[in-house]
């Protein structure tokens, strides 16, 4: 249990290291971005401000995924952060797409190239963001938590949208230096290229998060490890089937086992709660169903 709330609270931590951490790097970025009138740095911004929301939704994922089994809830509360995970990567691909259509519009009128500030705000926000990602990264493989990993890819999406967004503002203060009109735009152009990092990086852990949540059930190579397990029970004379289900940061497992035909009842009995016993001793399993089956040497 100690363990369990340990995950938790450090899980919970990351998440508001995500707010509050974006709530500064999204004020400083809009601020300079109105400044240097760089329309790039100000859809950086935007991105930002959807990690806000992103890294508080998994923060209350976390709170209810915490929350024991009930009679409402038998297996747990773990989804809820796939859940989280899936809010995450809908909000990442309405900020995309938003970003996309303004800075697309931006090429239908004149515009300013920015100021240099633009420049260092950009650098200050990459050194911020990989630092962020890669806290994050650590702990969610770690801990095991399908949203704090899918959040600290978040902050990895602004370190790429922020080079794009460096790339973009740097042509454009070069371009208004030096007279060459045409380089203005590179501003925009860098505000779409970040708008196709956000959607491409919210498809894929979309996507990801919904295949966790539908029940998906781990591969047989995954699933050896609790084979051994169990073929260490002697009493065991065959796995009939076995299934581990992902359920947020943890697995179920469905097992059907064939004993001694000849036993009594309680023996067989015993034999299920032996195994389970030791199935449980592993930390990513948080429950195991096991049904008795009569040895036979019949392929069924």
């Amino acid at each position: 249990m100690m363990e369990h709330n340990e995950r938790f609270k450090k899980a919970e931590f990351a998440a508001l290291v995500g707010v509050f951490g974006n709530v500064i790097l999204a004020v400083f970025k809009a601020w300079i971005g109105i400044i240097a009138n760089s329309r790039a740095l100000i859809a950086d911004a935007a991105h930002s401000a959807s990690d806000i929301v992103g890294s508080f939704a998994v923060y209350i994922g976390l709170k209810a995924a915490k929350r024991p089994p009930d009679e409402d809830h038998p297996y747990g509360h773990g989804k809820a952060e796939n859940i989280a995970a899936i809010i995450v990567a809908v909000l990442l691909l309405i900020v995309g797409f938003e970003i996309g259509k303004s800075s697309f519009q931006a090429f239908f009128k004149p515009i300013d190239p920015p100021k240099i500030i633009a420049i260092y705000a950009v650098i200050i926000s990459i050194i911020a963001k990989e630092a962020m990602f890669q806290y994050k990264h650590r702990l969610g493989k770690r801990i095991k938590s399908d949203a704090i990993i899918v959040n600290a890819y978040e902050h990895r999406s602004d370190v790429y949208s922020s080079i794009a967004v460096l790339i973009g503002i740097a042509g454009a203060v070069f371009g208004g230096n030096i007279g060459i009109e045409w380089l203005v735009y590179l501003d925009p152009v860098a505000g779409i290229v970040v708008a196709i990092i956000i959607i491409k990086i919210a498809w894929k852990l979309g996507s990801e998060s919904i295949h966790s949540t539908l029940d998906h059930v781990l591969h047989e190579e995954d699933t050896e490890k609790f084979r051994v397990i169990v073929q260490s029970v002697p009493e065991v004379m065959k796995i009939d089937s076995l299934h581990a289900r992902e359920h947020g940061h943890y697995v179920i497992i469905d097992l059907k086992i064939s004993v001694n035909p000849y036993i009594t009842v309680e023996a067989g009995h015993l034999i299920g709660k032996k195994v389970k016993a030791r199935l449980l001793e592993s930390k990513e399993v948080q429950d195991v169903f096991v049904h008795i089956n009569p040895y036979s040497e019949q392929v069924t």
